[in-house]
């Protein structure tokens, strides 16, 4: 089984995390998709978020419609700095033998040497990178073609995949700022998502 993850603090989740996410797995041929929201993530420590709880809500509510796509409370059931290495160990007990797909931005790429035991996550699991570039992929040795020749049998861990992938303009921080100055969000968030944040006053302009 091939199988898309896509890790972030999702504050608040949004139509851009479903339809980027979507738009790959037409190409990746993910036969599921975890949505996994971060307790606090490393390199934004610094900054206040809606509790997990919150966020994990919106999350499911937002792939409702979506039978593909499955959202896990594990790195805030975890309650610590999400690292990506300790939910891959973790899911790899679970899916020991299928092909895992880390779902990053190609703005992450110049990170990839910070990220904790970057090494073992190659051991792990495969990058797949959401970029407007043509899409290619490769691992660090050997190359491996282009995307449109990766086999359905793609190992399963130890490459990096280019998707290309359509810009959805859409950013959490726009849409808190929105909500803050009581703007509306219903063309950049599913209609339960916007009902949910508005019950439970997620992002008003006092708590900004």
């Amino acid at each position: 089984m091939n199988i898309g993850i896509c890790g972030g603090t999702f504050d608040p989740f949004h139509r851009g995390h479903v339809d980027t996410v979507a738009a790959a797995c037409d190409v990746m041929n993910w036969d599921r998709i975890l949505y996994i929201p971060a307790y606090r993530q490393p390199f934004k420590t610094d900054r206040e978020h809606a509790e997990g709880p919150h966020r994990f809500a919106m999350a499911i509510l937002g792939t409702l419609e979506r039978e593909e796509m499955y959202v896990l409370p594990i790195e805030l059931e975890r309650g610590a700095i999400s690292y990506t290495v300790d939910t891959l160990e973790a899911l790899r007990t679970v899916y020991q033998y299928d092909t895992l797909d880390w779902i990053i931005g190609d703005d992450n790429l110049a990170q990839l040497d910070q990220w904790k035991s970057i090494d073992r996550i190659f051991e792990l699991a495969n990058f797949c990178v959401l970029t407007r570039r043509v899409g290619q992929a490769f691992q660090p040795v050997p190359q491996t073609g282009s995307l449109e020749s990766l086999p359905q049998t793609r190992p399963t861990h130890g490459a990096i995949v280019f998707a290309k992938n359509p810009v959805v303009p859409i950013s959490s921080t726009e849409i808190r700022r929105r909500v803050a100055v009581g703007e509306s969000i219903e063309d950049l968030v599913d209609p339960r998502v916007a009902r949910y944040i508005h019950h439970y006053g997620l992002y008003r302009k006092e708590q900004a």
